[in-house]
């Protein structure tokens, strides 16, 4: 029972954390002292958060390496801006289509998720993480050569250009090429980011504490105990990617339709790192970390504008500081553990 109770108020105090910056912010931007760029980057930051937290699902919590996770918000955005584009008439309401548009972009990440998910999560180490590396370029070239209109008889799609798609006159071409998304209706809010990060703390931390993430965990510790104890490792883990899969598309969603302009160049391999970085330096598996260490590393490049021939210099002492902070417990317990190890094998030696 204190364990749980423990579990429900760590659960809480990231709900409050949350709800707590959305105050900040609000009041911050309601008396004029965010400026026009930091105002822009409220959206974003909460897309990151999504990001982040997916992410340490399964660094964190599955402990797979993925460095092709902006491939997954790739798929959301694109799917978000055309679903968008395409019930633009039919509902009205900017949130509630704002709404079905994550809820698509999370549905077709969820299944990049299991197409990738269910021949990749049986490598292990560095080639989980190359093929994952591959995904996300993939994806990337894909969406350079999409072509997709929307016209009186609906949706239009070619791989050549535009005008083989063979729309009417009065068509729209949503995505083009290399291009991307251009006419982008900007639907996004900052209280429908929030939410989306509540929802997100919600499903995770959900998981995580029901029998399926001490599964996850179990295999993510020790795999060959956890397999002869009869647990399917490939199901599990397949569970935690598809869930990462998903909430990313939906934050991709969130993060395109906050633009008049989306371009697949901006979800590359840079990107995946990006998010791997508010991973680690807010500790594997810590919720709360991955939250504070995408709004800082995210506001800190535009706070720092002003300085702009030492930004790079401050901007690369403050990530190694906050990796020392965050990580110097860890450093201690595998230096101890190494440590250990020599000690034994001197003993051994001896005798």
């Amino acid at each position: 029972m204190k364990k749980m109770s423990k579990q429900s108020l760590n659960g809480f105090v990231n709900y409050g954390l949350i709800v707590v910056l959305y105050i900040i912010f609000q009041a911050l931007s309601s008396a004029g002292k965010l400026t026009n760029s930091l105002t822009g980057l409220l959206v974003p930051i909460c897309a990151y958060i999504v990001m982040a937290l997916s992410l340490n699902l399964v660094v964190g919590i599955s402990g797979e390496l993925s460095l092709g996770h902006a491939g997954f918000m790739s798929v959301g955005a694109f799917t978000g801006v055309i679903v968008s584009a395409a019930l633009k008439d039919v509902i009205a309401a900017a949130p509630l289509r704002l709404l079905v548009a994550m809820v698509v972009g999370a549905a077709l990440a969820a299944v990049a998720g299991v197409l990738i998910g269910v021949p990749v999560l049986r490598l292990r180490g560095d080639y989980l993480a190359i093929v994952t590396l591959a995904f996300g370029e993939i994806i990337k070239n894909i969406m350079n050569c999409m072509y997709i209109g929307l016209d009186g008889s609906g949706i239009h799609f070619s791989l050549t250009d535009a005008q083989s798609m063979g729309m009417e006159p009065t068509g729209v071409t949503i995505v083009n090429g290399p291009m991307g998304a251009l006419g982008i209706t900007k639907i996004s809010t900052f209280f429908s980011g929030m939410i989306l990060i509540l929802i997100t703390l919600f499903i995770i931390q959900n998981l995580v504490n029901s029998r399926a993430g001490r599964a996850i965990a179990g295999i993510r510790d020790n795999r060959i105990a956890a397999e002869a104890c009869g647990i399917p490792i490939t199901k599990y883990k397949l569970m935690a990617f598809v869930t990462s899969a998903a909430l990313a598309g939906a934050a991709g969603a969130l993060y395109g339709l906050n633009y008049s302009t989306v371009v697949p160049k901006k979800f590359d391999f840079n990107t995946s790192i990006l998010i791997l970085v508010f991973v680690v330096l807010g500790g594997i598996g810590n919720l709360r970390g991955s939250i504070i260490t995408a709004i800082l590393l995210t506001v800190l490049p535009e706070v720092l504008r002003q300085f702009q021939d030492y930004r790079m210099l401050v901007y690369a002492i403050i990530l190694i500081l906050v990796m020392i902070i965050t990580n110097n417990k860890r450093a201690n317990d595998f230096i101890k553990t190494i440590a250990g190890k020599i000690k034994t094998g001197v003993s051994v030696k001896k005798a």
